[in-house]
């Protein structure tokens, strides 16, 4: 069986650390953080069984078997750019793309869009999905909505209210958080823990989701308590869907950002009906 090649993101990881001598400048480029990007350029070293830099204090410099890489490494990513661009959809200027994760556009977007339609009609939009900083850099998008720390997401992003955590289950489901199965986000430093050593209680979850959308789908089908950003919880709550399991909340070190493209004019007019959507 034919070896499998090594991730995408090493080799663009390495493209840009080398063309840059800088893991620091690299990250910035493509939207990773600099351990992200010495940890993918390792893995590749260790992966291919050489060295591909020289770290010195002053900076980086190629070894031989990174001056032989790069060239072939830049030529194929070039290749994959290029054969990409043709699929590109093709409706014009208005075209508007964001790039959010399918929590965002499913439980607060999509229930609202039909409003920002009806007074910007004219805008076409393309929605991607995007969670961690690579989808992001990627998708070269006008407006987006990051998940992270404010540290992760970067510069110039607003964070968006209300964000702290609540607890949420289906009205279907009868008792206590201390009796029901527990539902939590994996990713987030705020959880089960965090609620009990304020509300009381040794709280475990025993269901986990690698988003909160889909520990509120779970939730939503009666497997437990939710305990989700308030952020995505106002439009489920409100159409009955879901309830409150607790009146409470705690907070949360991470949230949702949003950035948009200044000089894009259709960016902003989403962005500020975003805003006004959420009352911000």
């Amino acid at each position: 069986m034919a070896k499998s090649l090594p991730p995408l993101t090493w080799f663009r990881a390495f493209e840009a650390a080398a063309r840059r001598l800088s893991f620091t400048a690299a990250a910035d480029e493509i939207g990773m953080t600099q351990s992200a990007v010495s940890q993918h350029v390792k893995a590749l070293e260790t992966r291919l069984g050489t060295s591909l830099f020289t770290r010195q204090a002053r900076g980086l410099s190629l070894t031989d078997s990174g001056r032989r890489l790069l060239p072939q490494v830049g030529a194929a990513l070039e290749k994959l750019a290029d054969a990409t661009q043709g699929f590109e959809p093709k409706v014009g200027e208005n075209l508007l793309t964001v790039a959010t994760s399918v929590s965002v556009s499913h439980w607060i977007i999509a229930p609202k869009l039909s409003a920002f339609h009806k007074v910007h009609p004219e805008i076409a939009i393309r929605f991607l999905s995007a969670i961690w900083p690579d989808d992001f850099n990627t998708a070269r998008a006008d407006v987006e909505i990051r998940f992270g720390s404010e540290k992760q997401v970067g510069k110039n992003a607003l964070l968006l209210t209300p964000n702290r955590l609540v607890a949420l289950k289906s009205p279907k489901l009868d008792g206590n958080i201390e009796d029901l199965q527990l539902i939590e986000a994996v990713g987030t430093s705020g959880g089960w823990t965090a609620w009990g050593d304020q509300f009381g209680g040794n709280l475990n979850a025993s269901l986990f989701a690698d988003s909160f959308g889909m520990a509120l789908q779970l939730a939503a089908t009666g497997n437990g308590v939710a305990l989700v950003s308030e952020l995505l919880a106002t439009h489920i709550v409100r159409s009955g869907e879901l309830v409150r399991a607790h009146e409470g909340s705690i907070a949360s070190q991470e949230g949702y950002y949003l950035s948009i493209d200044e000089h894009n004019p259709n960016a902003v007019h989403f962005r500020d009906w975003l805003l006004d959507l959420l009352g911000m």
